[in-house]
C-alpha cells in the first residue's frame, strides 16, 4: 500500500484530535493550529486526489487491516477526493474572511471553544466523505450537528441561542430518522458496511422479500438527511441560524455542512441501496417535487426578506432545492447537475456571506437593504465581490452558477415526465434570482447623499484596513470563475468519480 493512501484517514484522526488541542491554547494560538490544521489536511486531500486519479480506480483502507463486521473502512475515489479538496479550500477562505469578525464578535475566553468547534466540524465532513460504514456515518453526522450548534451559539445573545435552539430541534428530528432508516435496514441485512449492505440488498430487492421495509427504510434516511440539509418545508430554521451567527459560521454552515448530508445521501443511493433500486422508488418522485418547490418558495422568501443576510440565507433554500431536483430527475445526468451544483453554491454562498459582512461593515453594521445605500463604493472590494457572488447565482456566463444551470437544463431535456416542470422552475427560479440579487446590487452603487453619510455614520474600507479579507474574496471571486470557465475537466473529474462511486 502507498503511503498516501493513509491520508484520508490521518486527516479525519488529525482534525479530530486537534480540536480538543486547541482547548488548552489561548485564542491566537487556537487560530493558527486551526488554520494550519485546515491547510495540512488540504494538502494531504490534494494529494489523494492525484493519486487516485492518476491510477484511475478506487481503493478501501481497512482501519487497523481488520476486515467488517470488526473493523471500518474508507472508501476513496476520484468524487471523494475532489469533495474533501474543496471543503477544506473552502473552509479556509472562510476562516480566512471571517477572522476580523470572530475577534470583534466572540468573547476572547471562548475563541479557543470556536476553534474546537470548527476543528471538530471538518473532521466530522471528511468522515462523511470517505467512511464505509453507515453507523460510522451516522455517529459524525452528531458531531457534526454538535459542532454546528456551538458555532451558532458562540457569541450567546437571545437571537443565537433561539437560532441555536431551532437548529438542533430540526436536527434532531432528522438525525433520529435517519437512525431509524438504519435501524431498518440493518435489521433486514444484517449488515453495517455500505458494500455488505448493497449486496445483501440487491438479493432482498431480487427475491421481492423485505421490499416494503426497504422502501421505509430509504424513505426515512433521505427524509431526515432532507431534514437536516434544510429541503423546503423543513427550512424555517435557517435564516435565523445563518443570519445571526458569526460570519465564517455562516459561510462554513450554508456551503459545507448542509453539502456534506446531501453528499451522505449520495452514497445511500449509489453505495447503500443502488441507484437501480432508488429510480424505481417514488422517493426520488417525492424530492422531486419538494426540491422544485424549494427552488420557488425560497426565492420568493428571498425577495421579501428586509436585510440582506436573511436574504442569502433564504436563496440558499432556493439552491439547496436544485440539487433535490437533479437527485428526483433520477438519471446519471440530473445526479452530475447537482454534485457540480454543490461545488458551484458552495463557491458562490460563502463569497456572499464574507463580501456581505465587508458591506455592511461600511454601512454602520446594519444589515438593513436601505442603510446599504452606496456601500459598493464605501468598500470597493467587497462590493465586487458580492456583485460576482450575485451573477454566479443568477446564472450569468463565466460564472460557476451558469454552469451549473444549463447542466439542469441538459439533465431535463429528453425526460418523458420531468423536462417542462424542470425547465418551467429554472425559468422562474432564474427570474426570481435575478430580481432580488439585482435589487441588492443597484442599492450598493446607488449614489448616497453626503448629509446621509454623516447622519448614518458610513465609512469608507479600503483594502489595507483588512487585506487579510480583500484575499479572501478575491480568492473566491477566481474560484467561482475558475468554475466557470474551466469547467469541463471539472466536470470530468466527476463524472469518472460518479462511475467508480457505486
Amino acid at each position: 500500500m502507498a503511503f498516501v493512501q493513509n491520508f484520508p484517514f490521518f486527516c479525519i484522526i488529525m482534525t479530530l484530535f486537534s480540536g480538543p488541542l486547541s482547548s488548552i491554547l489561548g485564542g491566537k494560538a487556537a487560530r493558527r493550529l486551526n488554520l494550519a490544521v485546515i491547510t495540512l489536511v488540504g494538502a494531504m486531500n490534494t494529494a489523494v486526489f492525484a493519486f487516485v486519479l492518476k491510477n484511475g480506480t478506487y481503493y478501501v483502507y481497512k482501519m487497523g487491516h481488520f476486515p467488517a463486521p470488526w473493523g471500518n473502512e474508507i472508501r476513496v475515489g476520484v468524487l471523494e477526493a475532489v469533495m474533501a479538496v474543496f471543503f477544506c479550500l473552502i473552509m479556509l477562505l472562510s476562516m480566512l474572511g471571517g477572522m476580523r469578525e470572530r475577534e470583534q464578535e466572540i468573547e476572547e475566553s471562548k475563541q479557543n471553544l470556536y476553534y474546537i468547534m470548527v476543528n471538530l466540524l471538518l473532521s466530522s465532513l471528511l468522515a462523511l466523505i470517505y467512511t464505509n460504514d453507515l453507523f460510522t456515518a451516522y455517529v459524525f453526522v452528531e458531531i457534526n450537528t454538535i459542532s454546528a450548534c456551538g458555532l451558532i451559539m458562540i457569541r450567546q445573545n437571545g437571537r443565537t441561542i433561539v437560532a441555536a435552539t431551532r437548529y438542533m430541534i430540526m436536527s434532531l428530528l432528522g438525525s433520529g430518522m435517519l437512525l431509524l432508516g438504519i435501524c431498518f435496514l440493518y435489521g433486514i441485512t444484517g449488515q453495517l458496511l455500505m458494500s455488505n449492505i448493497q449486496e445483501s440488498v440487491s438479493k432482498i430487492h431480487l427475491s421481492g422479500v423485505y421490499d416494503t421495509p426497504l422502501i421505509v427504510a430509504l424513505g426515512l434516511m433521505s427524509v431526515g438527511l432532507a431534514v437536516k440539509s434544510a429541503l423546503f418545508p423543513f427550512h424555517g430554521w435557517l435564516p435565523d441560524a445563518y443570519g445571526y451567527s458569526t460570519v465564517s459560521s455562516a459561510a462554513i454552515l450554508s456551503s459545507l455542512v448542509s453539502k456534506g448530508y446531501i453528499f451522505l445521501l449520495l452514497k445511500i443511493f449509489y453505495r447503500v441501496v443502488g441507484f437501480g433500486i432508488v429510480q424505481e422508488s417514488k422517493v426520488i418522485h417525492v424530492l422531486f417535487v419538494f426540491g422544485i418547490l424549494g427552488m420557488i418558495i425560497g426565492s420568493v422568501d428571498a425577495i421579501r426578506a428586509n436585510s440582506i443576510r436573511r436574504m442569502i440565507a433564504y436563496s440558499s433554500v432556493a439552491q439547496i432545492g436544485y440539487i433535490y431536483m437533479g437527485f428526483g430527475l433520477g438519471t446519471t445526468a440530473g445526479v452530475l447537475a447537482s454534485v457540480f451544483h454543490i461545488i458551484s453554491h458552495a463557491a458562490a454562498k460563502s463569497l456572499l456571506f464574507v463580501s456581505a459582512s465587508g458591506i455592511t461593515d461600511a454601512s454602520g453594521d446594519s444589515t438593513d437593504f436601505f442603510d446599504l445605500t452606496g456601500a459598493g463604493y464605501r468598500n470597493k472590494v467587497a462590493g465586487v465581490a458580492f456583485t460576482a457572488g450575485a451573477l454566479s447565482m443568477v446564472g450569468f456566463p463565466m460564472f460557476s452558477g451558469f454552469i451549473s444551470k444549463i447542466m439542469f437544463a441538459q439533465a431535463a431535456v429528453g425526460h418523458a415526465h420531468k423536462m417542462l416542470p424542470t425547465l418551467i422552475a429554472l425559468a422562474i427560479s432564474t427570474i426570481l434570482n435575478t430580481v432580488y440579487f439585482l435589487k441588492t446590487v443597484i442599492r450598493l452603487y446607488t449614489p448616497v447623499k453626503q448629509q446621509e453619510t454623516k447622519e448614518k455614520q458610513y465609512r469608507t474600507v479600503t483594502m489595507r484596513q483588512q487585506p487579510v479579507k480583500a484575499a479572501a474574496l478575491i480568492c473566491f471571486i477566481v474560484l467561482n470563475l475558475i468554475l466557470g470557465l474551466f469547467s469541463q475537466p471539472i466536470v470530468n473529474w466527476l463524472e469518472n468519480g460518479l462511475r467508480m462511486f457505486a
